[in-house]
């Protein structure tokens, strides 16, 4: 329940108005959400972020002359700022870029770092390693060093056209005059009232009364806007030296955990290649490690290519079982090999090997659900081989999928900021001598994924999503909607999913009955998620004939808009 989504992708020319609704909302008169009304297309631009006011500020940047990272780092803040539940400066994620004059492809990693002097025994746990408390999720135990500022400013000095006030001012604006509390949102005030009722900083904002706000209310932040214009005056330096700093370093020991401004002051992005794979003649450029979520995309694709999976009918019993087993070997990789690659070593290029992916197709019994354990990556360990995605009127690519990762995260709010601090020290695993055990200034394993597929180096898709390790399950299915079925990206989303890690097949209800019951005389152990699944939410884009489609995920906010 964890991982924000964030997908924007606009056009490639930036003539014509902009057009929307603006009295568009996710939910009915009654405070119900609304499953429709959430794709859109353009010839100009499209723009698909987990929040609409978040893709009206995206489309409003380009207007203004903005490229593709400006808008990035545009709808990064807004998202902060209008679903702060799932994202914001308090936290970090991954940028993928694709330059349109070189054809080059960055990775921008500004993933969390545990502070100086985290250790596995930070926790209390018992004779099982579990956590005994809940210290590990919430807290300041559960804080690590936030680096979305830093990736984001990187990214705009370095590629942005636009200074910092033309991108961040939007955002400023919205955090002072307020946004509308959606469905989705009152359902996770009320699902963390508890926690958010623990720290009077994080109450001040998130409730009204002491109660969370009705579906309707207007929401202000007006600490985090004072924020946001000391970053556009100074910088990076604003957030990570001074009071910004000094008040997060407050905030995080004052809730029992471990932080300093050295900690805060030396925080560095990484900059790499991203994680490549291909899936029947089409490109995928994804998340590198310390992000699982890009190698397992690849892993269970290059499973499923094995199969002609076009003369199975999509939502058939087979579909499903062939699905769940290829999840499920994944993820026994994930569990024992992946981890920060800058303190383990990972077998990165065996997990995302075609022949090794055959070795695991091989393992399957199409009659029945197995259980797995990791499969033998190193042998084909060798050298052959967050979301919001953005594609500006030169072609340069960019998707980016960050967050704070819990719902409201650590519930710590730094007083005086408005940013609510991420709880992604929840991400390491408990106990010594494992490739994602805690470790100081180490990062903990990710699902984040964003996402670029391209057929003959052309642009046709970017993807991402939230939903902690759901993001993984979720973007294949959609992939394999989009290419296999030759579905348009909202049908692609919509499309009823599974998810299946550790051999509980997680279903929506609106699956076929009959599908379901054999899949439990197969042996599957099934779960109904519900309806819709409340997680993994997808946004994406896809390019066809110079015709840009946006697909928004009805599971949560998402709303694509275009012009």
């Amino acid at each position: 329940m964890k991982k924000l989504l964030m997908s924007v992708v606009l056009g490639l020319s930036l003539i014509g108005s902009i057009v929307y609704a603006d009295d568009w909302k996710p939910y009915d008169k009654n405070g119900n959400i609304l499953r429709t009304d959430r794709d859109a297309t353009g010839k100009n631009a499209v723009v698909s972020t987990a929040r609409y006011e978040a893709s009206k500020i995206g489309l409003e940047v380009l207007e203004k002359g903005g490229n593709a990272i400006d808008a990035a780092v545009a709808v990064g803040f807004a998202l902060g700022v209008c679903e702060p539940q799932s994202s914001g400066i308090g936290g970090g994620g991954f940028m993928i870029v694709r330059f349109a004059k070189t054809g080059e492809t960055k990775f921008i990693d500004f993933r969390e770092i545990a502070p100086k002097g985290a250790t596995p025994d930070m926790w209390d746990v018992d004779k099982n390693g579990e956590v005994i408390s809940d210290d590990k999720e919430f807290g300041g135990k559960s804080i690590g060093v936030p680096g979305a500022v830093k990736g984001f400013l990187y990214a705009l000095d370095k590629y942005g056209n636009l200074d910092r006030k033309a991108v961040i001012q939007p955002s400023v604006d919205l955090a002072k005059n307020g946004y509308k509390v959606s469905a989705i949102m009152n359902m996770d005030m009320k699902n963390q009232l508890n926690n958010i009722k623990k720290y009077p900083a994080t109450a001040k904002i998130y409730l009204k009364n002491g109660k969370p706000y009705n579906v309707g209310d207007t929401l202000k932040n007006p600490d985090l806007a004072k924020t946001m214009e000391k970053i556009i005056k100074d910088g990076e330096k604003a957030f990570y030296e001074g009071e910004i700093a000094e008040a997060i370093v407050k905030a995080t020991i004052n809730a029992k955990g471990k932080m300093s401004l050295e900690d805060l002051k030396n925080y560095k992005i990484k900059i790499s290649d991203p994680v490549k794979g291909t899936y029947r003649g089409y490109e995928i450029y994804t998340a590198a490690p310390p992000s699982s979520g890009g190698a397992h995309i690849i892993q269970i694709l290059n499973i499923l290519e094995n199969y002609d999976m076009k003369s199975i009918p999509a939502g058939s019993v087979r579909y499903y079982h062939l699905l769940s087993e290829s999840m499920k070997m994944a993820f026994a990789d994930r569990a024992k090999f992946m981890g920060d690659p800058d303190f383990v070593k990972i077998p990165l290029n065996g997990v995302i090997n075609k022949n090794y992916a055959k070795t695991l197709k091989a393992k399957i019994n199409e009659k029945k659900s197995q259980d797995y354990t990791e499969g033998d990556p190193w042998k084909y360990e060798s050298n052959e081989t967050t979301h919001y995605s953005i594609i500006d009127k030169e072609g340069n690519i960019v998707a980016v999928t960050y967050t704070v990762n819990g719902v409201f995260a650590s519930g710590v709010v730094a007083d005086g900021t408005g940013i609510l601090l991420n709880n992604e020290m929840d991400d390491f695993d408990t106990g010594h001598d494992k490739a994602n055990s805690i470790q100081e200034y180490k990062k903990p394993l990710s699902s984040m994924s964003p996402t670029i597929i391209l057929k003959d180096g052309k642009p046709v898709a970017s993807l991402g999503g939230l939903g902690a390790q759901k993001i993984i399950t979720g973007i294949v299915q959609v992939i394999i909607q989009m290419i296999d079925y030759n579905k348009d990206i909202q049908d692609a989303i919509n499309f009823p999913r599974i998810h299946d890690a550790y051999g509980e097949l997680t279903y929506e209800g609106r699956i076929d009955k009959n599908v379901i019951k054999e899949l439990e005389k197969m042996g599957h152990k099934m779960k109904n998620g519900g309806e819709w699944l409340e997680y993994p939410c997808i946004q994406g884009v896809t390019i066809k004939d110079g015709v840009l489609r946006g697909g928004a995920d009805p599971r949560r906010d998402g709303k694509a808009l275009g012009f």
